[in-house]
């Protein structure tokens, strides 16, 4: 029987004000503090700090048996640094139990390998740092933003000194086979790429509480049997954590099955390991070739969730272009906000798909529409080019 594999993102991005085009040239304040502070503050009391109470109590119940990963964004971090040191305190007592593996990411949870080599390797080294100061936690593992994944991204994880990468099981590249294997990219020598499980993640991050869902409502014991029905070395539960108690509130009984998942995967005859486990446990038997971005969000599971309209691609270009002038000046609180501005969820609240992807794009947007969160986004990078230029003049009379 396979072992498992669980993880969960935790991230939350820096909303912006409702940047008017009155405000460009006279405003360089761009993040909209309280929102921010409200959403951490509600996500924490509904999610991190009762979810965090739980695992850690399962870890003890279990002796250490029971393991899973986070990987935590650098942004999450900062909020939780400057509006709720107590969740970020609950993280690290988590990380602490010595069962809670920590992944590596990019800094500001961003599509920047899509766009730019120096910068992706600048935002990851900038997350390694930050995880040693505040957990003080070297990864072995790379989960790239939202799951973002080709051949070339494990190359390059591998070039980093990575020992496994996470990526989404997509049919397409599968062919057939099972997701429940470890896999090689086709460019790599040693880097172990681990797939989710897609159907079961699904099961627990989206269907749990649709009463309309056949399998409703899902227990411990059925999820386990499941688990232990499957074929191949490990299944891999990748989701977001706030899909317990946030997106799947408490009264779904979503905290009642996480706590007895432990003892019914027990009782199954199986085991959990962390990302970095399986990779030491397991060969990678087979090749996963991905030549085609992939991801874990919306049904094409590829980039359209933030680069698949005109304005998506319109912004996202036009912040990647200011790089080389950004990063020449050498101001750190503007590359901080420009950098900032490269978080996927920026372009995520662009979109204008309509159907099932249109309603989850509309669920995590803090703007009344994809156009003003595209016009809000243009007229704040419009002012970080009239600061950049001032801060080039500067530099020029110094």
């Amino acid at each position: 029987m396979p072992d498992v594999c669980l993880y969960f993102q935790v991230h939350q991005p820096n909303r912006l004000l409702s940047y008017d085009f009155f405000k460009i040239g006279e405003n360089a304040v761009y993040e909209d503090e309280a929102m921010n502070r409200e959403i951490l503050g509600k996500v924490a009391d509904k999610c991190y700090l009762p979810a965090n109470r739980m695992f850690r109590k399962l870890v003890e119940k279990n002796d250490g048996r029971f393991r899973m990963a986070l990987s935590i964004s650098g942004t999450v971090i900062e909020q939780m640094e400057r509006y709720r040191p107590d969740v970020l305190e609950s993280f690290k007592e988590l990380v602490a139990s010595g069962s809670v593996e920590l992944l590596a990411e990019t800094y500001y949870h961003s599509l920047s390998f899509v766009h730019s080599n120096k910068e992706f390797d600048r935002q990851v080294e900038l997350h390694l740092q930050k995880l040693e100061e505040v957990f003080h936690v070297r990864p072995r593992v790379f989960r790239n933003t939202e799951l973002i994944y080709n051949d070339a991204i494990a190359a390059k994880a591998e070039t980093m000194g990575f020992d496994g990468i996470i990526a989404e099981g997509v049919e397409r590249n599968l062919n057939g086979q099972s997701a429940n294997f470890l896999y090689r990219a086709p460019t790599t020598a040693r880097i172990k790429t681990l797939l989710r499980n897609i159907p079961l993640s699904d099961d627990l991050g989206f269907r749990f509480s649709d009463p309309n869902w056949p399998e409703h409502p899902l227990t411990p014991g059925k999820f386990a049997g499941w688990l232990a029905g499957c074929e191949g070395d490990v299944v891999n539960l990748f989701m977001d954590y706030e899909s317990i108690g946030e997106h799947q509130w408490d009264e779904t009984g979503i905290f009642e099955f996480w706590e007895n998942l432990p003892d019914a995967v027990e009782e199954a005859g199986l085991q959990w390991v962390t990302p970095s486990e399986a990779v030491e446990l397991y060969r990678a038997s087979r090749e996963y070739g991905s030549e085609r971005i992939t991801s874990w969000a919306d049904a094409e599971r590829d980039l359209s969730a933030w680069m698949g309209n005109v304005m998506q691609q319109e912004a996202i270009a036009k912040v990647h272009r200011l790089e080389q002038q950004i990063l020449a000046v050498n101001d750190p609180d503007l590359t901080d906000t420009w950098a900032k501005m490269q978080t996927s969820d920026h372009f995520y609240w662009m979109s204008t798909k309509g159907g099932t992807d249109g309603s989850v794009h509309s669920y995590f947007t803090p703007y009344p529409s994809p156009y003003d969160a595209y016009i809000y986004f243009m007229n704040v990078l419009a002012d970080l080019q009239i600061r950049l230029r001032r801060a080039q003049e500067q530099k020029a009379l110094s």
